[in-house]
């Protein structure tokens, strides 16, 4: 229920149309056999024969939440399948995907759910944003930065669709060796954000104290992370291996990831 309250609390900004996308569990041995597929049509063995039945309920339930909570909805669905060619299809006409961090890959086995996530985010042709379960809904934002096209895509793409966030208290963070190395592109990127971001603070972090760094933005309660494509990390190497994925499996704040 946290993507749903989360896009309940835009609805309460501003109105927004959700759709929800309701799909069955699938047997997940043959889930990526069929993602790759280059041509042709596909099937993935459910698991559940009754899974049309809980799907059913489960939009009932989406429906009434909505209505209940003034928001305009609509609903997709597909009893049949589902692998990531119909994630790509259906975010290539959304604003924005809204997953939940922790039901998203509920079945899948634990070892392989971080890579199910990462190729997800890969294939989303829209900005994602991942929200756990609880949470307390974002009243500042951290806005990661190298100076590389991706952050800097990341930062724009999270101000044109949630402008009334961008006016919450934001922090732009940088991480890099050395004291003496300031802010890349520093010039332009004060006048980007500032024009987005009005109560923005900057701030430089030592990559020696990066295994902390991840502790240190969850402790920060009403927090978002705002970062560029997944495979490309706002960080170095090393803060690419375990940053971002630190930050989501922890489950305390959402992360909006954006790439092009």
């Amino acid at each position: 229920m946290g993507a749903f309250e989360f896009a309940r609390q835009l609805n309460n900004t501003e109105p927004v149309l959700v759709t929800g996308v309701f799909m069955p569990q699938v047997d997940y041995a043959n889930l990526w056999s069929y993602a790759s597929a280059t041509a042709g049509a596909g099937y993935v063995p459910l698991i559940e024969e009754d899974s049309a039945q809980i799907i059913q309920e489960n939009i009932l339930h989406f429906e009434d939440l909505c209505q209940k909570n003034g928001m305009a909805c609509r609903v997709h669905k597909d009893f049949y399948s589902f692998a990531l060619p119909e994630l790509k299809i259906e975010s290539r006409f959304a604003d924005i995907t809204i997953l939940s961090g922790e039901l998203f890959y509920k079945g899948v086995m634990e070892s392989s759910q971080f890579d199910y996530l990462r190729d997800a985010l890969h294939a989303a042709e829209c900005p994602v944003l991942i929200v756990p379960e609880h949470y307390q809904f974002p009243d500042n934002n951290i806005l990661a930065y190298n100076g590389s096209a991706e952050s800097v895509y990341a930062i724009k793409q999270f101000a044109y669709l949630f402008p009334e966030l961008a006016k919450n208290p934001s922090l732009l963070v940088y991480a890099e060796n050395g004291e003496d190395k300031d802010f890349p592109s520093k010039q332009y990127i004060v006048e980007l954000t500032t024009q987005h971001y009005r109560d923005l603070t900057f701030y430089k972090v030592e990559l020696e104290s990066k295994r902390y760094f991840s502790t240190w933005i969850n402790d920060r309660e009403g927090s978002i992370l705002i970062s560029g494509s997944f495979s490309r990390s706002v960080f170095s190497q090393m803060m690419r291996k375990s940053f971002v994925r630190d930050i989501i499996r922890d489950h305390k704040i959402p992360v909006f990831i954006a790439h092009k």
